[in-house]
């Protein structure tokens, strides 16, 4: 039977229309870039930084698309996934985010444990992996990555900055010598302790600090009775503590019920940066405790830094205590803002004018093109990757972290000395829970 000419006009409109449809949505698509964002939202690394990091993270996005996206054209859109602090479900979410959203690029990882794993399968499927907050330098070292990036600091530098501090502050602050200060090292037993306490070892060696113990322990374990034995046979001056937030609450209570003393001790980011939280628990017992970390943009003077820079930091924090009515501004929110905004403003742009895209390739060389030196980001450092074909290649190699002390409800900067805010309250005064 012949097709009527009404037919055949419907027929027409309907796929013109169709066709219409087709383009308008693929023409938006083509607009947008869209980023897989991994972060812990649940289990023990959420209140350990991982929640921080990722209002971080969203506050970045927003602010790039209120100014017209990358380069002013292209908006950003994030699939968020919940790796609720399990390595087996981070690892079945990027895939998922790989293989089905089609994502090239996955931002974020806050636990080390996770971003070991995640650099080497990302690394496989030839996608990029941007890593805003995990610092073992284990994702990185002789690994020869070519599609992971870090612009965070990593591990081996916390054992600097400790033994840095100890080493510079004994003689007038202790009386005493570093050989004749006896330090203990504790830690959570994944990679982000580990790789911490190793660099802390290996730098107190070198300082000439005497160590008394190493001991690690699981994240997870439901009594710390014994470590804080140990520790009190050791008779530790220093301890240095890498843990997440469960752990050291635990940790710090069983201390206080046993009568455990110290001198100082020192953080070692993660958990020891959510100051709200802490505070909550312990109240004043944690006054003047020291953490090592990635600056709080809010600490530094916009003054020192690059044009517009103390601009960020004001946005972020404001919008930071809106979201959350925090009162402090925890580092994992610098962190998850910082490492953003420099993939947004400093990689993509670069990856679509000079390599014509937003594909791998094109971002791969556009990040190792970055060149922002010091003072050029709201956490102060500058930004160069390490290349390929060196022991460190996909790391940021002008990162650096601080020294900072819970003075009251407030952080002061009191390491490296040309920068503090304030000068170090050490040893812990008498009138602290924990003073020696």
């Amino acid at each position: 039977m012949p097709t009527s000419r009404r037919t055949l006009l419907k027929t027409s409109a309907a796929a013109a229309a169709a066709f219409s449809f087709d383009w308008t949505r693929a023409q938006a698509q083509a607009e947008t870039v869209r980023i897989g964002s991994v972060y812990d939202m649940t289990g023990p690394f959420a209140a350990g930084g991982s929640v921080a990091s990722s209002v971080g993270t969203d506050i970045a996005i927003e602010l790039c698309n209120e100014r017209g996206g990358i380069g002013g054209k292209y908006k950003v859109a994030t699939v968020k996934v919940d790796s609720q602090s399990k390595a087996d479900v981070a690892i079945n979410e990027v895939e998922r985010l790989i293989n089905q959203e089609k994502l090239d690029i996955i931002l974020g990882v806050f636990s080390s444990a996770h971003a070991v794993p995640l650099a080497a399968k990302v690394e496989q499927h030839k996608k990029i992996l941007w890593i805003t907050t995990a610092v073992s330098t284990a994702v990185f070292k002789d690994k020869n990555l070519q599609y992971v990036f870090r612009a965070q600091i990593h591990s081996d530098q916390y054992g600097q900055a400790f033994a840095g501090f100890l080493a510079e502050h004994t003689k007038a602050k202790l009386g005493v010598e570093p050989k004749d200060v006896k330090v203990a090292l504790i830690h959570e037993d994944g990679p982000y302790g580990v790789g911490v306490a190793a660099a802390d070892e290996a730098f107190a060696k070198q300082a000439g600090l005497q160590i008394v113990l190493k001991e690690g322990y699981s994240a997870a374990a439901p009594d710390l009775s014994v470590l804080v034995t140990k520790l009190k046979r050791a008779r530790a001056d220093v301890i240095s503590h890498a843990g997440y937030n469960p752990d050291i609450t635990l940790f710090l209570r069983q201390a206080r019920e046993s009568g455990l003393k110290f001198k100082m001790l020192f953080g070692a980011g993660a958990g020891y940066s959510q100051l709200d939280k802490l505070r909550a628990t312990f109240g004043a017992d944690i006054d003047n405790f020291c953490n090592i970390d990635p600056v709080p943009a809010q600490l530094l003077d916009p003054a020192k830094l690059a044009p517009g820079v103390g601009d960020l930091t004001k946005i972020m924090v404001a919008r930071f205590k809106e979201k959350t009515n925090a009162t402090e501004v925890p580092p994992h929110c610098s962190m998850g803002f910082n490492q953003t905004w420099i993939l947004l403003n400093n990689v993509l742009p670069v990856a679509k004018e000079k390599y014509g895209g937003f594909d791998p390739e094109a971002i791969r060389k556009a990040a190792l093109d970055v060149d922002i030196p010091p003072g050029g980001t709201i956490q102060g450092y500058g930004v160069k990757f390490y290349p390929p074909g060196t022991p460190m290649a996909g790391q940021n190699e002008r990162s650096t972290p601080v020294v900072m002390q819970n003075a009251g409800e407030h952080i002061s900067v009191v390491w490296p000395t040309n920068i503090r805010t304030q000068d170090p309250v050490f040893p812990l005064p008498k009138g602290s829970v924990y003073g020696a």
